[in-house]
């Protein structure tokens, strides 16, 4: 057989040969650093025969397929363990995650807390000393039933349920065998940095009809120093959770009566919202967009018109009933289609293209309860939607300016590290999209031109993230402390324009079908935020923070030159406010300082004498008297350059 390797050249094998004696033939080197293989875009374990001409590609630690196979046997370790400590434990699914893995298990009437952990730890150290390898089993559905109806393990056996038999597989490690369709890392031994992360309920499935599970979370490294590296950034990320620094800064909160995943904005939220808003809308004034309202329910035809109900029918709130008409209304999970009844409702000319319709649309999407997290995970939040109506020569120039659009916001907001990812559909199961296989590729053609032409760095292809009515591509940005975010998206769509019948009259006084394309830089704002939050600690520029200035008099015979203060900053369209509790001057700075206030005004007798203003920055200190009017021109400067 032969064997195509990254840089094109091709060797000749016996067929079975596995990936680990390929890499062996290369260099040791490289046998020892090979944790998987990627053959023929499927990962391999290196022990498993290759028996067909194939391509190839190594994958370690470095690689994302290699760290998702290293997680995935990391979660295998942690089942033995568990199952050595607790037996007769049940166990439902492991998979890696974008950092780690998890097991949900049935514990029986085991009890497993945090100070339990630890004890795992040591267990899984011990394991991965042993140095097992992970062994591969192809095995009949017969097999696998008898094997996990004798264990009693119903979890597995629904699994094998759905499984077709002839390509069923075990692997074992050690004392422990499980279902699974792997791939393995080679042996336990790879495995020395472990940590236990948490502990969560996960209903079984998903569903919140079913048992309650234990969630059990992990990462591992393949040395000590990356963990204790990890450990540095979970203490940072825990620092900058936007769910901490949110209640801190009296920026939004949840209550239960409200209902779980519905957040409530604060008045200074409120106000740090409204300027992402007013960002958002000069520039897309600037950018040739128009403003539109919708409702926040639609009719059920709406949606099923669209295709939304048949994909996420399931996964919306429950309709609501007309009690007379029997009308079914849903709350609306998209704006899109609201947005091409907008451009129904009058007759379109080719001079009136592209038509650029953009609205902060409020939408609402069911998420189980055990997947709510603060502002990043939510049932209700709003999208700076817009969606752009141009003919099909005019796709090209008008994806370039969104992207354009993105990199401004980016710019602004000093999210200066991301990577562009250009998401296509899945290669071989067209199932789950829909539209002709004809505009797909326009599409997927016109946003790849694109992103070529704009010259975008770091620029990544997934094959199977597509959106289910187009391709698209998604900015996933960097924080401060080096997490990935998923932010603004901008998507091709030639198929809702077919699904609603939308056209224009052409030069050519005939009609055509306008191309759709959707885009959100900011993606939510609710999400935006969060990540905002985190990226900036809550330390937000001087145009966006909800308060500019504070106001700090050391006694209270000083209040009336720090009223007269307020006034002149609010009348020169500066966020102020003014401190006139009877405190110490030391505690208003302490407290001023933990609510990140950028700037504080300090006023005394020397102050009021000389008419100034004692400044001192946020986190940097004192900056000396100066006139109020510099003071003022400062901020207007800073607010006017982003900054």
């Amino acid at each position: 057989m032969n064997v195509t390797f990254p840089d094109g050249a091709i060797k000749s094998f016996e067929e079975g040969t596995s990936s680990l004696d390929i890499a062996k033939s290369i260099s040791e080197g490289l046998a020892r650093k090979a944790i998987a293989a990627e053959v023929n875009d499927t990962v391999y374990d290196m022990t498993r025969p290759i028996n067909d001409d194939a391509t190839i590609k190594f994958l370690t630690w470095d690689d994302l397929k290699g760290k998702a196979t290293f997680w995935h046997s990391s979660a295998h370790l942690m089942a033995e363990a568990i199952e050595s400590i607790f037996p007769g434990v049940k166990f439902w699914v492991g998979p890696p995650i974008e950092r780690g893995f998890y097991y949900d298990i049935d514990l029986g009437d085991n009890v497993i807390t945090e100070s339990d952990l630890g004890k795992l730890e040591k267990k899984m150290q011990e394991l991965a000393r042993q140095n097992n390898l992970f062994i591969r089993k192809e095995i009949s559905k017969a097999e696998a039933i008898k094997y996990f109806g004798e264990k009693g393990d119903e979890y597995k056996l629904d699994l094998l349920a759905g499984l077709e038999d002839g390509n069923i597989t075990f692997y074992s490690q050690g004392n422990f065998t499980d279902l699974c369709r792997g791939p393995h890392i080679p042996s336990t031994g790879i495995i020395k940095g472990i940590k236990l992360t948490g502990i969560a309920g996960a209903y079984w499935k998903g569903d919140e009809k079913n048992k309650m599970l234990t969630r059990i979370y992990g990462i591992t490294f393949p040395n000590q120093k990356e963990l204790d590296e990890y450990l540095v950034f979970l203490e940072e990320a825990k620092k900058r959770d936007h769910r901490k620094i949110g209640k801190e800064l009296e920026l939004f909160t949840f209550s239960d009566k409200v209902g779980s995943g519905l957040p409530l904005w604060m008045p200074k939220g409120a106000m740090l919202r409204q300027r992402l808003q007013e960002f958002m809308q000069k520039a897309q004034i600037e950018a040739g967009y128009v403003p539109v309202i919708t409702p926040h329910i639609g009719s059920k035809n709406l949606y099923v018109t669209s295709g939304h109900y048949e994909k996420y029918g399931k996964d919306s709130f429950q309709p609501i009933k007309t009690p007379v008409e029997g009308e079914e209304f849903f709350l609306k999970p998209m704006n899109c289609p609201h947005h091409c009844e907008i451009y129904k409702a009058l007759p379109r000319s080719y001079k009136d293209l592209p038509l650029r319709l953009a609205e902060f649309g409020t939408v609402y999407r069911y998420e189980q309860s055990g997947e709510l997290h603060g502002l990043t995970r939510v049932r209700g939040f709003t999208q700076d939607d817009a969606h752009l109506f141009c003919m099909p020569s005019q796709v090209k120039d008008e994806f370039k300016k969104v992207i354009d659009l993105v990199l401004y916001v980016f710019k602004s907001l000093e999210f200066k590290e991301f990577t562009a990812q250009i998401s296509l559909r899945d290669k071989e199961d067209h199932s789950k999209y829909i539209g002709s296989d004809e505009n797909w590729v326009l599409a997927e053609k016109a946003i790849v031109e694109a992103v070529e032409e704009k010259g975008l760095s770091n620029v990544v292809v997934e094959y199977g993230e597509a959106a289910f009515y187009g391709p698209k591509l998604d900015f996933m940005v960097q924080d401060a402390i080096g997490r990935k975010w998923q932010l603004g998206t901008i998507q091709v769509d030639y198929n809702l324009p077919e699904r609603f019948e939308l056209t224009y009259i052409g030069e050519d006084n005939a009609k055509h079908r306008p191309v759709m394309i959707h885009r959100a830089p900011f993606g939510s704002l609710e999400r935006f935020v969060a990540v905002l939050i985190e990226h900036c600690l809550g330390k937000f520029p001087m145009w966006l923070v909800p308060v500019q200035v504070k106001i700090l008099p050391i006694s209270d015979k000083f209040l009336p030159y720090a009223e007269n203060v307020l006034h002149q900053l609010k009348n020169n369209d500066i966020r102020a406010e003014l401190d006139d509790r009877s405190e110490k001057i030391g505690k208003k700075i302490r407290d001023t300082e933990l609510a990140k206030i950028p700037i504080m005004l300090i006023i005394g007798e020397k102050e009021v004498n000389e008419n100034v203003v004692s400044v001192r920055r946020q986190a940097k200190g004192d900056e000396g008297a100066k006139t109020l009017n510099d003071v003022i021109q400062s901020i207007k400067e800073e607010v006017e350059n982003k900054m």
